[in-house]
């Protein structure tokens, strides 16, 4: 069993609980929540002492027909796709993930990026970008700094940076003030869930394609 090294912020997890996050940045979160017992104990948490405030708060009075419009707009909703939970790509990819790359990791619609990198972008809210990253054994990112928060989550195999190692389950949250080159494990190809709010800080040739790119 892996075993999780690198967790969230308290922060982080407040804003989850709170509902005031991106979505890009609930979906890594529940992604990650759902691998690490720590952090999804510190989520419970938080969602229990919200539910006593609330509990504490005076009742407001609702209109009338509004639990008949709420019941209208959950039937309208579209029913999950049934999946293949025996499909071997789905033990990578943790069912908070499974609804944004179309049921399994087998139907992602990879992009290359260059040096053998692929990455592909996942529909959500405009405020911050999530992405797939496939990242070939022993190969290095381009070196890169922030312009906000950038938030890596590894689904398979490991990477490296001056920040440490980071595994199966583990998140690296990083701001303006990291500047890195995350480096593949050599012993097997790397996917990670990555998410951020601003671009990078690219340089050279990197810089040049990061506009065709979106990172």
């Amino acid at each position: 069993m892996t075993t999780i090294r690198h967790h969230l912020t308290d922060d982080l997890i407040m804003g989850y609980s709170a509902g005031t996050l991106p979505e890009a940045v609930n979906l890594i979160i529940a992604t990650h929540v759902s691998l690490c017992d720590d952090c999804r104990a510190a989520v419970e948490a938080h969602d229990a002492l919200g539910g006593a405030v609330l509990d504490a708060t005076e009742a407001e009075t609702l209109d009338d027909g509004c639990l008949d419009a709420t019941l209208a707009m959950i039937r309208a909703m579209d029913a999950p796709t049934p999946r293949d939970i025996a499909m071997p790509w789905d033990a990578i990819a943790p069912a908070p993930l499974l609804d944004y790359i179309g049921g399994s990791l087998e139907a992602v619609k990879w992009r290359p990026v260059g040096m053998g990198v692929k990455q592909a972008i996942l529909k959500t809210s405009p405020e911050a970008t999530a992405r797939l990253l496939y990242i070939p054994a022993g190969t290095a990112m381009p070196d890169h700094g922030h312009r906000g928060l950038e938030l890596t989550l590894v689904l398979q195999g490991a990477f490296q940076d001056d920040e440490g190692y980071f595994a199966r389950g583990d998140i690296e949250i990083a701001d303006a003030e990291l500047h890195h080159t995350p480096v593949a494990d050599i012993s097997q190809d790397c996917i990670c869930l990555a998410v951020t709010d601003a671009p990078l800080r690219l340089k050279g040739l990197a810089r040049l394609a990061q506009p065709f790119l979106n990172i």
